[in-house]
């Protein structure tokens, strides 16, 4: 009786900043997800999506929502961590972005994730939002997973929201090849 009462929660953390920089060379928006669960969120979904103020042509000013395309928008089995990237294509409402530009237009990304509790099968969901001042631009998330000595996968939460600025390809072209002298 007790388990038919007892709803699970997702208990998903998201990443205090987001982050705008370049992924396989393409500018990308990204945030981290981890699943703060003892067991997996099966057929995980995450939905992203941009609400943003625009005027029409007719000079009235609305509410939009944009979906934004994502990488990979399903997990099969969301266990530790998961990266959600939106590449910034020519088609995407973040495409030619600025900081101020989305301040200006009171921007705001909401995040929805929803999944199977691995155990009692039941629906979990969670949700986040991110504003212009929760991104960071030209900082990468640092990599928190690691390889135990017993071969299992480790999540290191202490630097989960941690950022650092994108290493550009030139400058460690510049580093790592040694100059050449006449």
């Amino acid at each position: 009786m007790f388990a038919r009462f007892a709803r699970p929660t997702a208990r998903v953390l998201f990443s205090l900043p987001a982050v705008i920089v370049q992924r396989d060379g393409v500018e990308s928006f990204m945030f981290r997800m981890a699943n703060a669960r003892g067991n997996q969120i099966v057929e995980a979904n995450v939905r992203v999506v941009l609400t943003r103020r625009e005027t029409t042509p007719e000079g009235e000013s609305v509410r939009r929502f944009h979906d934004l395309t994502l990488a990979r928008s399903q997990n099969a089995a969301f266990a530790m961590s998961w990266t959600v990237l939106h590449p910034i294509t020519r088609a995407s409402p973040l495409h030619g972005a600025t900081r101020e530009r989305l301040v200006a237009d009171e921007t705001l990304i909401i995040v929805s994730v929803v999944g199977l509790d691995g155990t009692s099968g039941q629906t979990v969901h969670a949700r986040y939002s991110y504003t212009a001042d929760d991104i960071r631009w030209g900082e990468r998330l640092v990599d928190i997973m690691s390889t135990l000595p017993d071969g299992r996968r480790r999540v290191d939460y202490t630097r989960f929201h941690d950022t650092q600025p994108q290493e550009s390809p030139r400058a460690h072209r510049e580093v790592s090849e040694p100059a050449t002298h006449a």
